[in-house]
């Protein structure tokens, strides 16, 4: 047990020599299993034939993937805090006897108990099973894994094991919060991809699917796994939708507008009134530059764009070039200047107004903070009448499970991977991203797309979530270090922009809060304490779901629900235990904030502005040209196949 804990590397290599040499051993072991009936000696060799050689093809490809695994000094610097985390796991075992002691006879105890079922279930007898997989998990649903002896040991095998590490782990001592934290993370990382639904001859489901079309599902899977490793920078972007079937502009994306104003950064689009009169003071959406703006707009029953527009607003939206080497001096202060700041100027031109209304989401909210924090300090707050800040993180005490990443060693490592290129391959970040949810983001498609040999399904949010951008060199770097590693921005002048020491305590600007209750990215623990900054009026509201469902909650679909609460206690526990639970979507709960105060002021309707009527012309229709650049298209990449 020792040496496994401090021999990650071997555990790894092992990890991807066991999925190839799973996939080539599974085909003969699913011939001798149940190949089908009718075949003739000769066919049955053809078929056989036909499966070794694709075997010894995915052993190839597995081992590209392997190669893939550190090639950059961020995945390097990664790979050498894993190493140190289970060193330290395995030294604090080894200081416990006891524990060490009690682990070994549990599981001794658990092989005896299974054996013991075994043996009743081979007698006829109905057993019980000795653990389920938890609510939620959807890797063991076929019937197999509990009609079937074999396949039932096997999940109760893996189960137990599974149950054993998590509870072996938080048993340690010796070992510090973020320490514990890292490797709980690197223990799941590696115990989810050692389970048995993500091998041939341990899922009943690829074994069935490869008796019955006679290896076909393999031959698909081959190509398709090709393909994703062609179109993925580290480790593996896998498929998780049919590309083809959404073209941005045209079946996404597709609220009526125009291009208005545009610099290198962003393009800015005004949106096509759909009312006989609008509010008075214009609204400016910023969203995150991480991903690109269209998940606020995917389509016309759940675009929030589209919503806002309904209710009356004059909305502006910044859309984010997707950065490629050119980009990489860009600094957190010129996506201020260039992205808010240039933004309220060109609104000012386009409608003759001198403040707006900020909507501001994840990244590009921890940027208005920033910017409202700004213009406070250079006295011109006033352009600001209301700030709303949807899944924002300003305190970043607790960054969640991507902290993990993102501590001094990993970040040294991103530094230098920044300072080679000039940006962070947006593919990379998310494979990152998608391994905080593995086996829904990675493992499920895995299994569909290489194993199964299944055509992912058309889905819009999966094809946005594919859809990524880069980050430039200079903007990144500063923000994980001031904003993760440091958490300076919650510090009285602990930031400094074009000169300007900033103090989010100064701003007066009132200010509205969502969180959501089950975000794992903007964890709603460290965003409440973004909200008892300002001195200007607060508001906090929790909604339900995570980081994306639990803010593009249209609201008729009743939803999810939220929580309200005047109050801003010292704690988020505090905040919640007192706090009244809503139904349906917080979207007009934020509208009704916004009416009843006067930022969007009822009682002083103008007749609707067209994109083009004031100074600004209109560029291009909406959503523009940035929005539509790839990541292949930004390097000079073939395009990426659909």
């Amino acid at each position: 047990m020792h040496s496994a804990w401090q021999n990650p590397f071997q555990s790894l290599a092992g990890l991807s020599k066991g999925l190839s040499d799973g996939l080539s051993q599974g085909f003969s072991e699913g011939l001798a299993q149940g190949a089908p009936e009718g075949l003739s000696q000769a066919e049955l060799e053809d078929w056989n034939n036909q499966l070794s050689e694709i075997g010894e093809q995915y052993q190839g490809l597995m081992q590209d993937l392997l190669a893939r695994i550190a090639p950059s000094e961020a995945a390097d610097s990664i790979y050498s805090d894993m190493r140190e985390s289970f060193e330290a796991g395995a030294q604090s075992l080894m200081q416990n006897p006891t524990l060490l002691w009690e682990t070994q006879t549990r599981l001794l105890q658990d092989q005896w108990l299974l054996w013991q079922q075994a043996m009743r279930g081979m007698a006829g007898e109905q057993v019980t099973p000795l653990i389920t997989p938890a609510k939620g998990d959807r890797r063991f649903k076929d019937e197999a894994w509990t009609q079937d002896p074999y396949y039932m040991a096997i999940m109760q095998q893996y189960l137990l094991f599974s149950q054993m590490v998590e509870e072996l782990i938080d048993s340690l001592s010796g070992l510090d919060q973020t320490q514990q934290r890292n490797l709980m993370f690197y223990a799941r990382q590696l115990v989810n991809a050692m389970a048995p639904t993500n091998f041939m001859t341990t899922n009943p489901e690829v074994m069935r699917r490869t008796v019955e079309t006679r290896g076909q599902n393999l031959v698909d899977g081959l190509a398709r796994l090709r393909e994703d490793l062609g179109n993925s920078a580290e480790g593996i972007n896998v498929r998780m939708t049919d590309r083809g079937a959404f073209s941005v502009g045209e079946n996404i994306a597709v609220t009526p507008g125009s291009v208005v104003y545009e610099n290198e950064l962003i393009q800015l689009i005004q949106y096509t009134p759909t009312t006989e009169k609008t509010f008075k003071t214009p609204l400016l959406m910023v969203p995150p530059w991480i991903n690109k703006y269209y998940v606020l707009d995917l389509r016309e029953d759940n675009s929030m764009v589209k919503w806002l527009v309904d209710q009356g607003h004059t909305v502006f939206l910044i859309s984010w070039r997707n950065p490629g080497p050119e980009q990489r001096d860009i600094t957190w202060a010129d996506y201020m200047q260039m992205g808010p700041i240039s933004a309220i100027k060109a609104i000012e031109q386009a409608c003759g107004e001198k403040s707006v209304n900020l909507l501001s989401y994840c990244v590009g909210g921890t940027l208005t903070a920033s910017t409202v924090a700004y213009l406070t300090s250079t006295r011109r707050g006033r352009k600001v009448k209301s700030v709303t800040y949807m899944a924002t993180l300003q305190d970043f005490r607790d960054p969640g499970d991507i902290g993990v990443f993102l501590n001094e060693r990993v970040v040294e490592g991103i530094e230098q991977t920044l300072q080679l290129k000039g940006y962070l391959d947006g593919r990379s970040m998310a494979y990152t991203f998608n391994l905080l949810r593995e086996n829904d983001l990675f493992w499920s498609f895995y299994i569909n797309n290489y194993l199964k040999g299944e055509t992912p399904a058309a889905f819009d949010l999966l094809y946005w979530n594919t859809d990524g951008t880069n980050l430039a060199a200079g903007t990144h770097a500063w923000y994980l270090r001031h904003m993760y590693l440091e958490n300076r921005l919650v510090k009285p002048n602990g930031i400094e922009l074009d000169g300007v020491k900033i103090d989010l305590r100064k701003v007066s600007a009132p200010s509205y809060f969502v969180s959501t209750k089950e975000d794992h990215i903007a964890k709603w623990n460290s965003t409440y304490y973004g909200a008892l900054l300002p001195k200007g009026p607060v508001t906090f509201v929790l909604g339900g779901s995570g980081h994306i469902a639990g803010i593009v909650n249209p609201p008729d679909k009743n939803k999810y629900g939220y929580w309200t609460n005047d109050a801003l206690p010292e704690s988020h526990e505090e905040w919640l235990a007192s706090a009244t639970a809503q139904e349906g979507s917080w979207w007009p709960h934020w509208q009704t904030w916004m009416t009843d105060n006067g930022y969007a002021d009822s009682q002083k309707m103008l007749p609707v502005r067209q994109p083009g009527d004031g100074e600004l012309k209109v560029i291009e229709p909406a959503p523009g040209r940035y929005v539509k650049m790839t990541i292949p298209e930004v390097l000079g990449e073939a395009a990426a196949p659909n």
